[in-house]
Formats: structure tokens, C-alpha cells, sequence
């Protein structure tokens, strides 16, 4: 008896210590495998990760570059977030056809519509080439073992062995302390097949996101084309659909509370190492200035999309864009400091130090902590400058975007010569293109004003050129919108027609152009040099403290390596959270909640009439639980940008969700994660399914399934 009490403790204890992880897939056999069957998993490692067997892994491909989706038939259909096709939804959006505000819906293949440009990344294998990357960079300075790593990381890209239609990718892990090599497979022909619309799919947009409870069917479907031989091929009409090596059976059959969770995806960015000098001016400095300049930015763009559709379709993806980075950034410093993640650092960092001594290593790790407080205090001013830089010339204000590629184009020519500002000058022309389609000029004079006047008031004022100093925004504006060429596609082609002294005199006479290329000189000559110089040094040094952490940690720690946009594995339970004293939110929503929010003709919180009457009716067809209908879901995955379209398996690996967000009392969780707080949250299978069946009797769709019902013997498998 004692030693069942003593074994269920350990259980306990260690399934209750399971704190995040964003974790190498080829690398879970041990305390992994482990740790995920404590937590409920049926799986083991190898059915998540093999590169002789079908695995888990080949059905979850990165979408676009930036986000991840799965593949859940054998004939290459494709599921994601709304937000992570968003682009492409809107490309194919007009006035009449306007399929952001009324969904699409391809009822055959041939209806579905190519995406010139998105590109679907499978992961082959994953191979560990540190000796190699690193051979060679000892005892080199910092800068020049920089640039030794790309030098060998550019040498094994070109011999590693692969085939012809396969693609290589390098990247560093643990701070620079180890290098994987992925060998990947790029699809080209993606094609649109279903969108809700943004009434179901972005429903609550800027108001819930981050938020919790949540009522959103944040999900959207696109099919992968390969060639006759199922290989990576451009658009082509004669390509056939994708066969995948796996692809995740869609389960109906609902989750409860402690369940266990898997989600897989490429995870962007994560800096959970950081010291604590780095968070503290991540929370006072850093993100007070990006959050003050968007916050300026997203009410000039609102103004304008409630009073014009037109001006909303044009800007939607970019508003959306510059929101949902705002709004974490909020979440992420009111966490961090509720957390007390500083403090925390300081412990650990405390905890490290004996460690040091302890294990008389002092000449090697000694001056760690001094090296970063130095570091930190010496950089806080540029950091500071270049992310108002950063936010207000090279994001937000379109014109200033426009006009610093010019200057870019400038700098080529000054570099490399004329040959190459010709190559590039033709590629802005037919690039710039696109971009005007979605600039309003009115719009952007407003942002241009209100952006400018933050920038000559808020950044450092020792790095600024003279002319922005003490200037009126509203006139400057005026002086340059009405003057300047860059407010039009016309008026670019204008300035870049002629020889290259022709269009470099028209460029340095434009009022636009000249403003901007005033602005980056100044942040070139007084920010960029030292910011560069401060940072390298925190690399090598962060690279040293990561190592160190290594080195001292016990076997047992939980030591992950930080996202950098590549297959990762995160798992835990369904759980609810208690955010604030009183507060307890349970961990899953209803279709109820979606007509509790209801306002009719509103910009966030409308909701379709046939939703409504499918709410009414009761008519769920499958999907229901106990009589509702389940909309969403959270669980302590770690999760981060990236993540979005994530799938989230259950412990026999069936698709139960499609990660879509965090929680915003958990957003710090990219610096510093807490069990207590952190959520994902996902569209529920259930939701999802009932939307392509009931809402858009898509039954091309759901006949092409595998659907787990909860009934015995109705798996309904995929035809063929």
C-alpha cells in the first residue's frame, strides 16, 4: 500500500510538473514519450515521427510560411485558420463578389480557386548537423564566426544528399548550440475550396481576439495539386490532387476536461531564455512604444472601414494585422508583470550562479550575468529607437514604405552598380503593383500624420535627423501627400521611368522620397552601427548562458529548444484557468454564446440568418453534445504565431480541433511560460464539420472525410 501511495504521488507530481514545451519531434522517445503517456497519450514516438513510416508529421504541412495547417483526406484537402487564408479570401474578393462577407464554397474540384504565391511545406526528415555547422568557428570573433556558420551552412545546402524536387533547410536550436538540417517538400499549387464567412470566421475580430471565452470558426480549406508522379509542381490544370503520406482521421466524438491534447505546428518565435534584464525592458521600454504607435495606427484605419466598404476590404488584412500583434503585446506585459516573470528570471538566474560555483566553472560562465546587465543597459536607447523605426517607417505608414524600398533601390545602385538598380527597379515596378491595389491615400495620410508626430515626440531625440524636430504633422502631411508621386501607382511609374540618372534625380526631388531617405540616413548612421554591435554581443553571450543552462541543468529539467518556425511537438490536458480573483472560465463555449454576442449589422458581432435559424431549429445534424452545439476549446498547449492552423489531436492522434489562438492572460507565454494562465484555444472538429455540412451542405466535403462519430461502427472512411 505504501508503495502505491508513494507511486501515485510521483504520478501526480509529475503529470501536475508538465509546464509547456515546444518540442523536436525526432526527438521524443525518453522523458517525452514518457511524459505524454502520463498525460493520457496513447501514441508512441514513432507514430508521431519516423522517416521510414507514415507518421503524424507528414500530414502537418507550414502554410504560407507563416502558419501551419493538416491534411485531413487522401485527396489532398487541406484545412486551416480563416486568418491564415485570409489573403488569399480577400484576392479573390470584389465589391460583387465579395467572399470575405459571404464565404466560398467549391461544391466540385473545378470550382476551386489557384493562390499564385502560397506555397505548402512538408517536412521529410530532420537530421542533426552541428559538428559540421560548427567546424571550423573556433576561436573566431563573433562576427566572423557569424559568418564562417553561414558559410558552412550554405556548403552542406548544396551537398547533402536529396532528391531533385526536395528542398534543404538549416536551422540553429538551444541559442546557436545546435544545428538541425530538414530536407522538405514545397507544393505550389494550392487551390481555395471553402471559407466561411467572416461573420463565422473572424466572428468577435478585434474585440475577442486573444479573448477568452471565444465563439469563433477561425478555420478555412484549400486543396494541395501535385504532379501526375505526386510530386511538387507549379500550377498546372493538368495537376491532380496531393496523395499524402497521413492524413488525420476528423473526430465527432467530442472531448471532456483532462483530456489529453497534442498539438503539431511550426511555432514562429519564442525567447523563454532571455534574462531577466531582457524581459524587464521588454515590459517597460519595448512594448509600451509598439503598442502606443499601432494603437494610433489601428483607430485612423477603423475610422475609415466603418464608413466604407470599399476602404474595409482594402485594409482588412492589414488591420487584422496590426492588431493581433498590438493586442498581444498588451496581454504579454500585463502577464509578465502579474507573473512576476522578472522576479522569476532572478531566481533562476540566482539558482544558475551556485550552479556555476558549485561546479567550479567560474572562468567559463563567470561573468554571464554582469555581461548581460552591462549589455542590456548599454542597448535600452537603440533598442528603444529602432522599434519606433521599425513600426512607424517600415510597417505602418505606407508611404514611408514605399519610399524606403526607393531608397533601398538607391542603395543597390550605389553597391552594385547600374545592371543591378535596373533588375531591381523592374521587380518594384511589378511588385508595387499589388500593393497600391490596397492603399487608400486619405487613409494613409492620416496614419502618416499621427505616426510621424508619435515618432518626432517618443524616440530618442538624440537620434533623430534636425528636420524632425519640432515639426507640425498635420502640415508636413499635407506637404507631402499633395506633392510627393509616391500616393499613386501611376506616379511610382512615373518616378522610376527613364535612365538611372534620370530616375535617381526624380526620386531625390520627391518631397516623399526625400523625407524617408532623411529618416533612414539618420537611423543608419546613429542607431543601426551600435544596436548591431551591442546585439552580437548578446548573441555570443546568450549562446555562452543557453549552454551553460545545458551543461548544469539535471538530466531531469525540461530544457526545450525556443521556436524558430520549424516542426515542433506541445501536449497537455483540456483545462479551464482562473484569470483574476472571482473569475474562473470553464474550457469550452457553445453556439449559444455566438447569439448572446449577436448585434445585427455589426462590424464584429454579426451572425449570419441561416446560422440563426440553424440555432433555432436545434438542427445539428451529428455534432451536437447533450443538445448544443460546441464552438471552441482551451488546453495548456504551448503554442505561439505560427501555431495558427495547428492541428490538436487527441491521445489516438484524430483531429479534434484547429488551434487558432492564446488566451490573453497567457500571450507572455512566447517569454515566459506559466501553467496557471496559459491556454490555446480551438476551433472545436464538432463546429467545424457542422459548418461545412449544415451551413454550407458542402457534402462534397464531408463525404471526403474520415469522421469518428460517437455511435458504434459509423467511422465513415474517405471514399476513394
Amino acid at each position: 500500500m505504501k508503495f502505491l501511495k508513494l507511486f501515485l504521488l510521483l504520478f501526480v507530481v509529475q503529470v501536475n510538473a508538465q509546464q509547456g514545451g515546444m518540442w523536436i519531434p525526432s526527438l521524443l522517445k525518453g522523458m517525452n514519450e514518457n511524459e505524454m503517456k502520463a498525460l493520457g497519450s496513447k501514441l508512441t514516438a514513432e507514430q508521431i515521427y519516423s522517416i521510414n513510416k507514415s507518421s503524424l508529421k507528414d500530414a502537418v504541412p507550414q502554410f504560407d510560411g507563416g502558419c501551419t495547417a493538416e491534411m485531413i483526406s487522401s485527396k489532398g484537402l487541406l484545412l486551416t485558420n480563416h486568418h491564415c487564408g485570409y489573403d488569399n479570401i480577400q484576392s479573390h474578393s470584389t465589391v460583387e463578389h465579395d467572399y470575405l462577407a459571404n464565404g466560398f464554397w467549391a461544391y466540385k474540384m473545378d470550382e476551386e480557386l489557384p493562390n499564385p504565391g502560397v506555397v505548402v511545406t512538408f517536412i521529410v526528415s530532420i537530421n542533426d548537423v552541428t559538428t559540421s555547422i560548427l567546424a571550423g568557428t573556433e576561436s573566431l570573433s563573433e562576427a566572423d564566426k557569424q559568418k564562417k556558420i553561414q558559410q558552412n551552412i550554405a556548403e552542406i545546402s548544396k551537398t547533402y544528399k536529396k532528391e531533385a524536387w526536395q528542398d534543404i533547410l538549416v536551422r540553429t536550436f538551444y541559442d546557436g548550440n545546435q544545428y538541425l538540417l530538414f530536407v522538405t517538400e514545397n507544393y505550389k499549387d494550392v487551390r481555395l475550396v471553402g471559407a466561411p464567412p467572416s461573420s463565422i470566421g473572424k466572428f468577435g475580430s478585434d474585440t475577442d481576439n486573444w479573448v477568452w471565452p471565444r465563439h469563433t470558426g477561425d478555420f478555412s480549406l484549400f486543396r494541395v495539386y501535385a504532379d501526375k508522379n505526386n510530386r511538387p509542381a507549379e500550377y498546372s490544370k493538368d495537376n491532380v490532387p496531393y496523395t499524402p503520406k497521413h492524413f488525420f482521421p476528423v473526430s465527432a466524438q467530442g472531448i471532456k476536461e483532462n483530456d489529453f491534447t497534442m498539438v503539431l505546428g511550426y511555432p514562429g518565435r519564442t525567447t523563454e531564455y532571455l534574462p531577466s534584464y531582457a524581459v524587464e525592458q521588454i515590459v517597460n521600454d519595448l512594448n509600451p512604444a509598439r503598442i502606443e504607435v499601432r494603437d494610433a495606427a489601428l483607430k485612423v484605419q477603423d475610422g475609415f472601414m466603418r464608413k466604407d466598404q470599399a476602404i474595409k476590404i482594402q485594409y482588412a488584412s492589414k488591420y487584422a494585422s496590426i492588431a493581433n500583434a498590438w493586442k498581444k503585446w498588451i496581454g504579454e506585459r500585463k502577464g509578465l508583470i502579474k507573473s512576476d516573470a522578472v522576479g522569476a528570471k532572478q531566481k533562476f538566474e540566482k539558482d544558475l550562479a551556485d550552479k556555476i560555483v558549485k561546479a567550479g566553472k567560474q572562468v567559463e560562465y563567470g561573468t554571464l550575468l554582469s555581461d548581460f546587465a552591462k549589455n542590456y543597459a548599454e542597448i535600452k536607447e537603440y533598442a528603444i529607437a529602432r522599434d519606433y523605426y521599425s513600426e512607424v517607417v517600415l510597417r505602418h505608414t505606407e508611404i514611408l514604405n514605399f519610399g524606403y524600398r526607393l531608397f533601398q533601390l538607391e542603395q543597390v545602385y550605389n553597391s552594385k552598380g547600374e545592371q543591378s538598380f535596373n533588375d531591381r527597379k523592374k521587380n518594384l515596378i511589378e511588385g508595387f503593383e499589388s500593393l497600391y491595389k490596397d492603399f487608400n491615400v486619405q487613409v494613409d495620410e492620416k496614419v502618416f500624420e499621427k505616426l510621424i508626430d508619435i515618432y518626432s515626440k517618443k524616440s530618442p531625440q538624440q537620434f533623430l535627423p534636425e528636420s524632425l524636430k519640432g515639426i507640425n504633422a498635420t502640415q508636413l502631411a499635407s506637404d507631402i501627400f499633395k506633392s510627393s508621386k509616391l500616393t499613386s501607382y501611376a506616379g511610382l511609374k512615373e518616378l522610376l521611368t527613364g535612365d538611372t540618372k534620370t530616375v535617381l534625380e526624380k526620386l531625390n526631388q520627391d518631397k516623399g522620397f526625400a523625407f524617408v531617405k532623411t529618416l533612414a540616413e539618420a537611423y543608419n548612421k546613429n542607431v543601426a552601427p551600435k544596436y548591431d554591435e551591442i546585439n552580437l554581443r548578446n548573441i555570443a553571450t546568450q549562446r555562452t548562458y543557453m549552454k551553460a543552462i545545458l551543461e548544469l541543468s539535471p538530466k531531469s529539467a525540461r530544457i526545450f529548444p525556443d521556436a524558430n518556425s520549424t516542426l515542433r511537438v506541445t501536449y497537455g490536458k483540456v483545462k479551464g484557468y482562473k484569470p483574476s480573483d472571482a473569475v474562473v472560465y470553464t474550457p469550452f463555449t457553445y453556439l449559444d454564446g455566438v447569439m448572446e454576442k449577436y448585434v445585427p449589422g455589426d462590424y464584429e458581432f454579426d451572425v449570419p440568418q441561416k446560422l440563426i435559424d440553424l440555432y433555432n431549429a436545434k438542427d445539428y445534424g451529428k455534432y451536437a453534445e447533450n443538445g448544443k452545439m460546441p464552438v471552441a476549446f482551451i488546453a495548456t498547449n504551448h503554442t505561439t504565431g505560427g501555431n495558427s492552423g495547428s492541428p490538436a489531436l487527441d491521445a489516438n492522434g484524430n483531429l479534434i480541433g484547429l488551434n487558432f489562438d492564446r488566451v490573453w492572460e497567457g500571450t507572455m507565454s512566447d517569454v515566459y511560460y506559466s501553467p496557471d494562465i496559459c491556454r490555446n484555444i480551438m476551433v472545436d472538429s464538432r463546429y467545424i464539420l457542422f459548418i461545412i455540412d449544415k451551413f454550407a451542405g458542402a457534402k462534397n466535403l464531408i463525404d471526403e472525410m474520415k469522421i469518428i462519430y460517437n455511435q458504434p461502427n459509423t467511422t465513415k472512411k474517405a471514399k476513394k
